[in-house]
């Protein structure tokens, strides 16, 4: 059986769980990934003999290893597609987050410079307004018209905007797109009822 070492609290194992969730992939959860992470951080997941980790890795790892093309393109074009929007949500995205994440919400007292937060609040604004120019261009998911591995951790950073205490600008397409995730029992499990 699979193994995810991770607590539930972390935005990273959540993309993995919510993936297990999609695949109806059974798994055995513990906290601590220990030594199984060069730097032991989480998510790990361990199946048979293989040890992996980077949460987005783990994402693209399931959905390869099941066989779903619908959540992995094989197409490489729409494989593209899909991996670069993983790839600005472990990048741009999530650092534009951090100051103001750890600030406002983590409470760190070392990030408690005024101006770095509103650096940051704005800079996570500016990247979710990307977000809503792109479901504008698709009408629907973050790469295509259908639900794909990239609306996992697109849709969980998504979350965290929504549930962050700043200012929310008005953007309708990621409105309609938080909605069509609550569709989906894997985001109300570990999205909407995940913590932020």
């Amino acid at each position: 059986m699979l193994k995810i070492y991770g607590h539930v609290t972390s935005i990273n194992v959540r993309k993995v769980l919510w993936m297990c969730e999609e695949l109806g992939e059974p798994f055995e959860r513990t906290d601590k990934a220990g030594d199984r992470h060069p730097v032991g951080l989480v998510p790990v997941i361990e199946e048979g003999s293989s040890v992996i980790w980077e949460s987005n890795v783990i994402v693209r790892y399931l959905a390869t290893s099941r066989g779903r093309a619908d959540l992995a393109p094989n197409d490489p074009v729409a494989r593209a597609h899909v991996e670069q929007w993983m790839d600005f949500q472990a990048s741009d995205f999530n650092n534009s987050w951090r100051v103001a994440f750890q600030a406002l919400v983590r409470r760190n007292p070392a990030f408690q410079d005024k101006a770095a937060i509103d650096a940051s609040v704005a800079q996570w604004n500016h990247m979710v307004g990307i977000v809503d120019r792109q479901l504008a261009q698709t009408g629907a998911f973050i790469a295509a018209g259908q639900f794909t591995m990239a609306d996992i951790v697109i849709g969980l950073s998504i979350h965290r905007w929504r549930a962050a205490p700043i200012a929310h600008p008005d953007f309708p397409h990621v409105a309609r797109y938080y909605a069509r995730l609550l569709t989906r029992p894997g985001f109300v499990r570990y999205g909407r009822d995940g913590g932020p």
